[in-house]
């Protein structure tokens, strides 16, 4: 073979590209259609179209020849059953058109044979002529050829090679069955699964046999999973079954697309599709109304007793505050109507009016009448609390009616059970812990009768075990065992209402005897000495203490009252967490007030996180615990006094002990579940108000605009790069999102005239493209410092040039104004790095660079910050709304951001003919009042079938005589109406004005009579109106004549006390919304746009936050310029920072060194941040060795007592101890905030969890003359460098020089982390983010490159791996052909360079050109290249 056709031997200068070894490789191979054909194929095939409709898949394998007739019978039926029900269930012609809408880019597919199928198709299976070929021709760029007859795939089909010309759609049904029975019986019969299958078994005895059939089983052991497959073959050949859409996708795909059976439910009930999803683990129980009062009201009270506390309000109202959440709950469960609609449509219910009577003053001397005080009771973020309050409900309910039942169902079965405290606190029980407790107690005192009376069916998870576990103390409370329980002469639950003091006191009754004498009184063949039935008395007992739920119940009403949190650290974590530690603030925490604590949820919340990584341990103790039990035991105690009394008292403590260890772990684990989930909500709802911030921010204002005016946008961004020498890409957006132009410039630096620097080169041209274009308004922002820069380098040239807003001409007179001048702003750009590098803007724009599209999600965003943040959808929980969000689970965290966006965009509204036409304004679609992602794509199809837009909302809910279809239900309509804006058009006769305001159609009455009134029309007049125009032919008068703003002359009071009076309708609130809308519909009422910050763009620009980097942090900063008085540096966040003389070092500010000689560019060094500029980003740095000396500490304040000290001083000793006790001497400490007293297998668990190249120096075993550097190559792939130190001042100093493997010298250990260990991992990143790099091992990667060159066997392939044996190596594999030997050459990372066959290259272009020369070299010397292998570390 030709090398030349091999490789491409020019090294590559220009490009990156590689023609000849197929950089875009692997190509997609080349796959075979299945069961479909193509377009030639079927024209081959055109003679054989009634063969190819037949299905004959799977042989019927059900055993003998001589089935009888009842068999066929049955299966006749089981067809005739089939058919009916797959008529029904088939896909009718919207099903198949609702697959196109959600699977464009998919066509409908035969349907995949099941796993088993396969096994047994043989002959009866339908083949396309082209068959499937091994694993190389699935690779193979030819033609398909044809398949040789002596395959074993193709023998099978030999069996029977006239099967395929039966044409069964010709025959009746009788003679198809009678048909596929013959060709059962001609086929060979079927194999069972046995041992004996194939073996001569002539010769054994009969054991012989007998122990082969133990062994192997006698061939029938699977025959039922054969006939399970045999019904399912019956079902696949039936010729007129109809195609499902589970026959077509996948389980997963249809469950991603929401076209499962249970999203068809919910897309179809005239229910919210939110409400669908909430409800769905409760169950639907009819109740009547009656009842239906009773419990809302009980729920509306439980409701209140938890939300009270945080109103405040005063004690007259709160009777109305019950009363609005009563309401509010029947909204919600009895009209099935969402919050938004109940706060823009029903806020009258939820406000409490009280008259107050007027105060003296100079008008009103003598303070006669009354003021309305108007006090909300309800707001939005409560509405949201109630409805999750009410999920709660509905799950507590269920289980205590569950619990009633049973014990009703109990009583009816056994007349003499009667349990008054069962009764008496299942009336009273208000959490799911109460009712938990309560169903443990009923379980454990019937579980013998509950046998009877409970099936299996009705039987919760938690009932089946306490079924399973009861059996031991039923045994034991009907065994003589129980006598001596009774002797404890107090029951559980009277002893618990000693506790509670409830009621009279109690008293414990001695008996006669001694316990131990009472226990030898009672021996039995199954208990058959004293003390094993002492023993199991105390057990019963305590056990009859733990489950008594009155008991529970006190118990966990002290621990909320009066309970400490402790966090005690582990030995693993005494260990981990180190002072700059994520959990050191709660290390060492003791004493902590539950109530405290809930006001601190995140540091709960990584409490338990630090606990599930086995850091931490958090316990939950009574602060009184020792008191505490003493005076329970005076309650289960007995007052005598004598030997028998004192004994029964022992052993009474000792038992309650026992009860009390397994209660306070009980309470204490749901005490803790509790917190958990309050710490979670109030963590959940700072989300939630960070991310309405976001999204309450309207399209950037613009002076003459219209607010909610989205405008022209010019975007620039330089991205990552250094401004005047990187591309600064520029995109023009107009209006309506379209992109019209975008571009590049290189230099937009002002010139400045008093030095003679001309202006950039294309500032002109930036200037003629806002001239040409008229944007309203320019964004900016970038990853890097550099873009503050790029801002303020605008904002010069807008002012130079004069730019002005596109209203206002250069000639205009008001072109001095500084509001008119065209404005530069700095705009948020989180949503735009996701949308960037994300598939969704692939697509959109495919021909733009990454950068580009980052300018387009700027401009986006100016245009609409809301419709940005919904076209994350799922991917919105990347963003960072809150630094504590990560402690919440994505399912919760999207929950609390879904009702923020459902809050914003019901404010705001949808337009709903603009969601038609276009998917990115679709996406706000599925957060309308009462739709979600369900009903809105079903909403789209719809109004997309009645021919692509909605001229009203009434047409929603269908229309007959214009053919429109309904696209939701009465229900849904009532929820969304108001919500979906119609633009109006007054050219159409049948637009309704009223349409496009927030007005819900119950109100239009009301407008209607508002509009009349305003223009003080008649009865007539309104008739003559609403003949000639329609119901709201007044309001379009009203708006033709431009006389809205005479609504504002009507006195509402007096509508509301009319509509108050006939309808019963409180509607004062709603009257103002009507008002509004009828002189400004639609009316934007989102805030102006936030800018950035200080903070916030420091952050964006920077990546640096209040945790990363503060004042008095040590940090690495790499130096520019050296002068004598001051030093240019900069961060590696990009920060520009500046070193004045008076932070010079000792050496140099006293000892007259000049700084030049000591410092030089591009030198890294360790520097303290003195003052950071956040404004500027800029920051001040001293390199003082008195301020070095003092290592950066967070802060950490504590309160006295709640920080054990003394724990924290014996670990540090401990610690100390034991390092040197390692080391057999004193622990070598260097002073670098990078060293670590770590060996190396230390080192290595610490780098675990950090990032490739991160770097840990610590010491080493080679003696105090040596440091080992321990970095992190890739994931469990570690690099250790012996570090030798030379010109030390003594054992423990640093060396001056430090070298590694006698080529590499640095003069300190940040030379040698920047040069060195940095300059590899660089390399190392720079290697794996080739795009010939391959994540497997070697054999992986070689087995790539054999399929590969299967595939194309004119082609060669290489790649790139890791050697994890030897760190800091990587293998070049590849392959020269299809019948090549595989061959991997070792590649070598060092400082800045790849080294490969002992020569250096640079970079991986350099690197895989000179491989490229290397292999043609030793081809033509010696023929073939050799496996490498030398290592040398």
């Amino acid at each position: 073979m030709n090398t030349a056709a091999l490789f491409d031997i020019d090294a590559d200068v220009g490009s990156d590209e590689d023609e000849d070894f197929d950089e875009n490789a692997p190509r997609k191979p080349k796959q075979t259609n299945g069961g479909l054909e193509d377009s030639s194929e079927e024209e081959d095939d055109d003679d054989d179209e009634e063969a190819q409709q037949e299905v004959a898949e799977g042989f019927i394998v059900d055993g003998d020849e001589d089935d009888d007739e009842d068999d066929v019978g049955v299966k006749q039926k089981r067809r005739k059953r089939r058919r009916e029900r797959d008529e029904e269930e088939g896909l009718d012609e919207e099903d198949l058109e609702l697959i196109g809408e959600t699977y464009p880019e998919d066509q409908i597919r035969a349907p995949k044979p099941s796993k088993f199928k396969r096994l047994k198709q043989g002959h009866r299976e339908e083949r396309s002529q082209t068959e499937h070929r091994d694993i190389a021709d699935i690779f193979s760029d030819e033609e398909d050829e044809d398949i040789d007859a002596s395959r074993p795939a193709f023998r099978d089909r030999a069996v029977d090679e006239f099967a395929d010309f039966i044409e069964e759609d010709d025959l009746p049904e009788e003679e198809r069955d009678r048909l596929l029975e013959e060709q059962e019986v001609a086929r060979p019969g079927r194999q069972l699964y046995s041992g004996f299958n194939g073996i001569d078994t002539s010769g054994l005895d009969e054991s012989t046999q007998e122990d082969y059939n133990a062994a192997f089983g006698d061939g029938y052991d699977y025959m039922w999973a054969l006939d399970l497959q045999e019904q399912a073959d019956l079902i696949a050949a039936d010729p007129n079954k109809q195609l499902e859409l589970k026959d077509v996708f996948e389980p997963s795909q249809l469950a991603e697309k929401m076209l499962t059976e249970d999203d068809d439910v919910i897309r179809r009930t005239d229910i919210p599709e939110r409400y669908q999803i909430a409800r769905k683990s409760f169950k639907a129980i009819e109740r009547d109304e009656d009842e239906t009062k009773m419990l809302l009201q009980e729920e509306a009270r439980w409701i209140g007793s938890m939300m009270l506390p945080r109103k405040k309000f005063d004690s007259h109202v709160h009777e109305h505050f019950y009363t609005s959440i009563r309401k509010m709950l029947e909204y919600i469960n009895l009209d099935d109507l969402e919050i938004p609609f109940i706060f823009q449509h029903r806020k009258d219910y939820l406000i409490y009016e009280e008259r107050v009577p007027r105060s003296p003053s100079a008008d009103n001397p003598d303070g006669e009448g009354f003021t309305m005080n108007a006090i909300k009771m309800i707001n939005q973020d409560d509405m949201w609390d109630i409805l999750d309050f009410d999920l709660k409900w509905k799950g507590l309910v269920d289980k205590r009616e569950s619990l009633q039942n049973a014990y009703r169902a109990l009583c009816n079965s056994n007349p003499e059970i009667s349990d008054p405290m069962l009764e008496e606190l299942i009336g009273i029980a208000v959490t799911m812990e109460e009712v938990q407790d309560l169903q443990d107690y009923f379980f454990f005192q019937y579980s013998d009768g509950l046998k009877d009376v409970v099936s299996e069916s009705e039987t919760n998870g938690t009932q089946k075990r306490a079924r399973a576990t009861r059996n031991m103390w039923e045994k034991l409370r009907k065994g003589p065992v129980y006598e001596l329980v009774k002797a404890f002469g107090i029951s559980a639950d009277a002893f618990a209402q000693n506790a509670i003091a409830t009621g009279a006191r109690q008293y414990t009754e001695d008996p006669i005897d001694r316990p131990d004498d009472m226990a030898d009184m009672h021996i039995s063949q199954e208990f058959q000495t004293g003390a094993q039935i002492l023993r199991m008395a105390k057990a019963m007992y305590a056990e009859e203490l733990v489950m008594c739920p009155r008991l529970r119940r006190y118990l966990r009403e002290n621990f909320y009252a009066g309970a400490k949190i402790d966090c005690f650290r582990t030995e693993k974590g005494a260990r981990q967490i180190t002072e700059d530690h994520r959990y050191f603030e709660f290390k060492y925490l003791r004493n902590q007030d539950l109530h405290a604590m809930a006001r601190k949820p995140e540091m709960y919340l990584r409490m338990l996180q630090a606990e599930a990584e086995g850091l931490v341990e958090v316990k939950i103790t009574l602060v009184n615990r020792k008191s505490f039990r003493e005076r329970l035991y005076t309650y289960i105690e007995s007052d005598n006094v004598s030997d028998v009394a004192g004994a029964w008292n022992t052993l009474r403590r000792e038992v309650l002990d026992m009860a009390m260890d397994r209660l306070e772990k009980i309470i204490t684990k749901g005490v803790k579940e509790a917190l958990k989930a309050e710490c979670e909500g109030e963590v959940g709802k700072h989300v939630r108000e960070r991310y309405v911030e976001k999204l309450d921010q309207a399209p950037h204002k613009v002076k003459n605009l219209a607010a909610g005016t989205a405008p022209r946008v010019l975007a620039l961004s330089n991205g990552n790069g250094v401004l005047n020498r990187d591309a600064i890409c520029w995109v023009y957006l107009e209006d309506d999102g379209r992109v019209l132009e975008n571009g590049k410039f290189i230099d937009l630096r002002p010139g400045n005239p008093e030095k003679y620097q001309a202006d950039g080169k294309d500032i002109k041209n930036l200037v003629e493209l806002v001239k040409r274009r008229r944007p309203d308004v320019i964004a900016v922002s970038g990853f890097a410092p550099e873009t503050r820069k790029l801002y303020k380098d605008l904002q010069d040239i807008v002012e130079k040039n004069q730019l002005m807003l596109p209203e206002f001409d250069e000639d205009d007179d008001h072109h001095d104004d500084e509001d008119d001048k065209l404005e530069v702003i700095m705009v948020n750009d989180e949503v735009a790095r996701l949308y960037h590098t994300s598939q969704r803007a692939a697509q959109e724009f495919p021909n733009l660079a990454p950068i580009a599209r980052y300018t387009i999600g700027l401009a986006r965003y100016v245009q609409n910050p809301m419709l940005e943040y919904a076209a994350l959808k799922k991917n919105i929980v990347s963003i960072s709304f809150d630094p504590h969000q990560d402690l919440l689970s994505e399912e919760k965290l999207l929950k609390w951001l879904d009702t923020a966006m459902v809050d914003m965009v019901n404010l705001v509204g949808v337009n709903i003919n603009e969601a038609v036409s276009s998917s990115y304004h679709a996406n706000l679609l599925e957060y309308v009042c009462g739709l979600g992602p369900r009903k809105a794509s079903h909403l789209l199809y719809i109004v997309g079938k009645n021919g692509g837009t909605v001229d009203t909302r009434a047409e929603l809910v269908g229309d007959e005589e214009k053919g429109r279809l309904p696209a939701m239900g009465p229900k849904v309509w009532e929820n969304c109406a108001s919500f979906i804006d119609i633009v109006y058009d007054d050219e159409e006769p049948e637009a309704d004005y009223l349409d496009h305001t927030r007005i819900h159609p119950e109100d239009y009455d009301t407008a209607r009579k508002m509009a009349a009134d305003a223009l003080e029309l008649d009865e007539e007049d309104v008739k003559m109106e609403t003949d000639e125009n329609g119901p709201s032919g007044v309001v379009r008068k009203l708006i033709k004549e431009d006389a809205a703003d005479k609504v504002n002359d009507l006195v509402l009071e007096e509508y509301a006390e009319q509509l108050l009076k006939i309808f019963n309708q409180r509607k004062r609130a709603t009257l103002e919304t009507i008002r509004a809308e009828l002189i400004s519909p639609y009316e934007e009422l989102r805030r102006s746009m936030k800018p950035l910050n200080s903070e916030e763009a420091f952050t964006m620009m920077t990546g640096e936050t209040e945790e990363s980097l503060v004042e008095g942090m040590i940090v690495p900063v790499t130096i520019r310029r050296v002068f004598m008085d001051h030093i240019e540096c900069k961060l590696d966040s990009g920060l520009e920072g500046g070193i004045g003389a008076e932070h010079y070092p000792e050496s140099i500010s006293n000892g007259g060194m000049d700084p030049r000689s000591v410092y030089q560019p591009n030198q890294v060094v360790q520097a303290i941040v003195q003052f950071l500029n956040k404004r500027s980003l800029t920051c001040q740095l001293s390199l003082r060795d008195d301020l070095l000396r003092k290592p950066y500490k967070k802060k950490h304040i504590v309160t006295p007592g709640e920080w054990d000290e003394d724990q924290e001083e014996e670990d540090k000793r401990a610690l100390l101890k034991e390092k040197e006790a390692v080391s057999g001497r004193a622990q070598r400490v260097i002073k670098h905030p990078l060293f670590r007293p770590f060996n190396s297998a230390q080192a290595e668990e610490y780098l675990g969890s950090q990032s490739r190249g991160d770097v840990v120096i610590r010491p080493s075993s080679k003696g105090t003359d040596h440091l080992a550097v321990t970095w992190k190559v890739a994931d469990n792939v570690y690099q250790h460098i012996d570090v030798l130190e030379l010109d030390k001042d003594n054992e423990f100093a640093l060396g001056r020089t430090l070298t590694i493997g006698g080529k590499y010298k640095y003069s300190d250990l940040d030379e040698l982390i920047v040069l060195h260990v940095k300059a590899m991992a660089k390399k190392v990143d720079e290697m794996m983010s080739d795009e010939r790099y391959q994540n497997g091992s070697k054999g992986q990667t070689e087995q790539w490159l054999t399929t590969y060159t299967e595939a194309n066997p004119k082609r060669s392939m290489y790649a790139f791996c890791i050697n994890p044996k030897y760190p800091g190596y990587f293998f070049i594999c590849f392959k020269a052909g299809q019948h090549a030997p595989l061959s991997a050459w070792p590649v070598k990372v060092v400082p800045d360079a790849f080294e490969m066959q002992k020569l250096q290259y640079p970079d991986m272009k350099t690197l895989k050109n000179g491989f490229k020369l290397l292999f043609q070299s030793m081809q033509n010397k010696n023929g073939a290249p050799q496996q490498q292998q030398p290592y040398r570390r």
